[in-house]
């Protein structure tokens, strides 16, 4: 009865004013279709954040929201993000509905142009035509940002977009999400979420040299950017098997748990993303992962400690870690990592390791961790050798148990770090 009457003291204003009642009808169905709006263009953002747009879109420090111009770094060379503001001369703004879906979910440029599966319309596709209207419409209401972006620098012959012809057909499956009658509307929702928008295997699943998916070992971890991006199947021994559900949920919103924090890439996405996403639908992710199977290889032998390794290790984790690690690598709750039964720690692949080790690293703050703890570095001071050492000790001590890390594999890394920017 409320917006009847205000409706009505609307109408009798506009005449006694002398306005027309057909401009105030327009005026009226106006903010009618603006309200209609509002929960499309939320859902927008929210799904916009959900994929984690900023993160490729967004060139950090140019204070240029979604405006492009960040490079992505792939096996094959460099690729550079898009603007995709509503600016019509570079970006968006002039695209209709039609094209901007089959950017999403098939992997087509305005023209019809194949695009590179760095823009992950390879999980985008997953989503439904509603959801990519959405974030449209979320996307049409940032501020427009008028910078031209020239993506393809990639060297010959990947910068022949032709080739995605072949590579979609060996590597892209079309199609929607189906929900599976046999699982709950929980693991459902967090299908559709890892699956789609959050597109979490462009990280963490395997890839072959041509750079599809091995579907097969879906989300048991991937190398890239100089770091392991880790296994988040439900394996006890690599992957998040040994986490509950809270656990993932803690960590996924606040970027820390009670035995790890994140760092590296994994910082930014949840900066960016999954600290602004709802618990019921970290919930519904996590429900999905601890569904996932792992590789199933069990457990490594460990390293003997009677190895000279370990016992240099011992030496310099003793005078280097264990005051912030603990002797027995317990870590300080909610502040420095654990160490003892890391799955991280013990990752077929030590990169991430040696990563922190080598660089050092500042953990992710949020609103529900703000402290954002930090390791220094050690790579000026530990030769190659005593990295791998220390390296070696923490991976089989306390439990532990991976493959030794040798010198080369330090030298290896220790040089791609250096020639990286960031």
């Amino acid at each position: 009865m409320r917006r009847l009457a205000r409706g009505t003291a609307g109408v009798a204003f506009a005449v006694l004013a002398g306005c027309s009642l057909d401009a105030t009808s327009v005026v009226i169905a106006q903010a009618a279709s603006d309200h209609q709006e509002f929960p499309t263009i939320e859902r927008g953002r929210y799904l916009a954040v959900a994929a984690d747009c900023a993160a490729c879109h967004t060139n950090p420090g140019s204070g240029q929201q979604l405006g492009g111009g960040r490079a992505i770094e792939t096996p094959f060379g460099t690729l550079v993000a898009p603007n995709i503001t509503p600016d019509r001369q570079t970006g968006i703004g002039a695209w209709t509905d039609d094209e901007f879906v089959n950017s999403l979910l098939n992997g087509t440029g305005r023209a019809g142009e194949h695009l590179y599966p760095a823009m992950p319309y390879t999980y985008f596709t997953r989503m439904t035509r509603d959801d990519a209207l959405a974030i449209l419409a979320y996307l049409k209401t940032v501020p427009p940002v008028h910078n031209q972006v020239v993506s393809n620098q990639l060297p010959f012959p990947f910068d022949i977009r032709a080739s995605m012809i072949g590579w979609n057909a060996l590597f892209f499956k079309p199609g929607r999400f189906q929900n599976r009658t046999d699982k709950s509307a929980e693991w459902n929702r967090g299908a559709y979420l890892v699956e789609g928008p959050m597109h979490c295997g462009m990280c963490h699943t395997p890839k072959n040299l041509l750079g599809g998916d091995k579907t097969a070992d879906a989300l048991q971890g991937y190398a890239l950017l100089g770091w392991f991006a880790p296994d988040i199947s439900d394996d006890t021994y690599q992957g998040v098997g040994g986490w509950s559900v809270d656990q993932i949920v803690a960590y996924l919103k606040t970027g820390h748990n009670d035995t790890t924090a994140a760092s590296g890439p994994m910082a930014e996405e949840v900066s960016n993303s999954s600290s602004q996403m709802t618990d019921a639908d970290l919930r519904a992710v996590a429900t999905y992962l601890k569904d996932r199977p792992g590789s199933g290889a069990g457990k490594a032998a460990a390293v003997a400690t009677t190895d000279p390794a370990m016992k240099v290790g011992n030496a310099i984790y003793t005078d280097e870690c264990a005051a912030c690690h603990a002797a027995k690598g317990d870590g300080v709750t909610g502040l420095i990592p654990t160490l003892a039964g890391s799955a991280s720690v013990q990752s077929r692949d030590p990169a991430s390791l040696l990563h922190v080790l080598l660089r050092g690293t500042r953990s992710v703050g949020t609103q529900g961790a703000p402290t954002a703890s930090a390791m220094p570095p050690f790579g000026w001071l530990l030769t190659d050798d005593q990295v791998a050492a220390v390296t070696t000790y923490v991976r089989n001590a306390w439990g532990n148990a991976a493959p030794a890390v040798n010198a080369g594999d330090v030298s290896k890394l220790r040089g791609a770090l250096a020639q990286r920017r960031d």
